[in-house]
């Protein structure tokens, strides 16, 4: 219920995050709420409203072949296509407030259908769909990608692939996150043309063959403690260059999770936790 209060309108809302990525989470099934990217913008400001990384929106399905409807907005007012880990704390939010009974739900972003399945309490699995590699119907061709980074000088041997897991990510191979210059790269990679909706840059160092680290600094955001669909993304580009296993633990900043992927014609799955921080309200 919404209400009135010196002409602002209080909007019931929850914290949660996966892994240090931190959302505010909606419902706007039991909530008439209009949010616009200036009120997003506001809200998401850590010292003056609630902040987060990104806003969730839970809404009814638009027909009865998904369970419900899934909206992600970064922090700055941009409405994005995907996000690995907010699709968790969805899916637990769904659960925390009895919204399902059942074991795995179908939901609808923009872009993509997801299929939310609840392991346990606190591990959640999602279908991610198949990783697409077709990199000149996403941006620009591979090639003129290169040509660009090359002339900036980046990094001495920038190895990288383009790939989409519903949005778009930069998969940049090195030896060691610990020394890589992720802010100076992302910076420059995100103010370009090339990339006109903006990118996810991923920094992925190979441990083993079933484990890699990673940093990830996300389009409108920046540097995040974890993105999941990032993580997809890396371990994608690395089964698909026959790097890693079928199964990989990815050592993100704000902790582990798993993906699996046993290649071309098959979906892709992320498995992790995901937590309930607070509740709370806010006169908008």
């Amino acid at each position: 219920m919404i209400f009135k209060y010196n002409n602002k309108k209080k909007i019931y809302f929850s914290k949660m995050h996966g892994l240090g990525n931190d959302f505010a989470i909606i419902n706007c099934i039991d909530q008439n709420v209009c949010i616009n990217s200036s009120i997003i913008k506001k809200l998401s400001n850590r010292h003056r409203g609630i902040g987060f990384d990104q806003l969730l929106l839970v809404k009814k399905a638009h027909n009865s072949t998904y369970d419900f409807h899934y909206e992600i907005f970064n922090s700055n007012g941009n409405e994005v296509e995907q996000c690995g880990n907010g699709a968790r704390c969805f899916g637990m939010f769904l659960k925390l407030y009895k919204l399902t009974n059942k074991k795995q739900v179908f939901i609808k972003t923009n872009n993509r259908d997801l299929i939310i399945k609840f392991i346990n309490n606190k591990t959640i699995q999602v279908n991610m769909n198949e990783p697409y590699f077709k990199l000149n119907q996403i941006f620009l061709s591979q090639q003129n990608t290169y040509d660009y980074l090359s002339k900036k000088k980046l990094l001495k041997n920038l190895k990288y692939n383009l790939v989409s897991i519903g949005n778009p990510h930069c998969i940049i191979k090195v030896k060691s996150i610990k020394y890589a210059p992720v802010q100076k790269i992302s910076k420059i990679i995100e103010n370009n043309c090339i990339f006109s909706e903006g990118i996810n840059i991923n920094f992925m160092e190979i441990v083993r063959k079933n484990y890699i680290k990673l940093r990830v600094y996300e389009r409108d955001v920046g540097e995040t403690y974890a993105c999941g669909s990032g993580a997809c993304a890396a371990v994608a580009v690395g089964i698909s260059q026959n790097l890693l296993t079928n199964k990989v633990e990815v050592e993100l900043h704000g902790g582990n999770m798993i993906v699996k992927w046993n290649g071309v014609g098959h979906p892709l799955y992320m498995q992790g936790p995901a937590k309930h921080v607070y509740d709370g309200y806010i006169y908008i």
